[in-house]
């Protein structure tokens, strides 16, 4: 892709952020967006055909970069969750500006399902029920605590991180290993 195509894209999904910070994705315009990108609507549609396949690009490129930076490491473990939930949690907190928007209220929640999968692939992939024939059971139990670590996250950076990312992933794991007994 040439640099006029590249440029093109980045700011009109700079411009999809921007709104979105504003207002949802569901009452953001194609007009609202080129203008504020300064371009004009026929690029607009020479590049992508509605705003939401705008923010699919942008969430499917945060979460292709997301699993490049975590693939870097090899923690294998289950005891090395913590290490890895560090990890996720620095990454996040680099990317805070557009995390923070691609899990508000004003985007859709693929983005938040696609991110959970990729906790589980990372974090939960060698954890194992401690029975078998349990693994529905833990299914679910890894769905509760991914769903919860999601909106932990959201309020985090609501919160301008007022924890750093290593406090907040002790927060998270300690919470998974013991429940709310390691609250006390």
């Amino acid at each position: 892709m040439d640099r006029r195509k590249k440029y093109t894209q980045l700011v009109l999904k700079d411009s999809l952020l921007e709104l979105l910070k504003q207002k949802p994705i569901s009452s953001i315009t194609i007009k609202e967006i080129c203008e504020l990108a300064d371009i004009n609507r026929s690029t607009f549609y020479s590049h992508f055909s509605n705003q939401y396949e705008l923010l699919s690009v942008i969430e499917a490129e945060f979460i292709e970069d997301m699993v490049a930076t975590l693939s870097q490491y090899n923690f294998s473990k289950e005891e090395e969750a913590l290490q890895m939930t560090e990890k996720v949690m620095e990454y996040i907190s680099v990317k805070s500006e557009v995390c923070k928007t691609l899990l508000s209220e004003n985007t859709d929640i693929h983005f938040q399902k696609k991110g959970m999968m990729i906790t589980k692939e990372f974090i939960f992939k060698n954890w194992i029920p401690d029975r078998a024939g349990d693994q529905q059971t833990f299914e679910y139990i890894i769905m509760f605590v991914m769903s919860g670590s999601i909106y932990v996250i959201k309020n985090w950076l609501e919160n301008g991180m007022d924890k750093t990312p290593k406090e907040m992933a002790e927060i998270i794991i300690n919470f998974i290993n013991r429940g709310l007994s390691s609250m006390r």
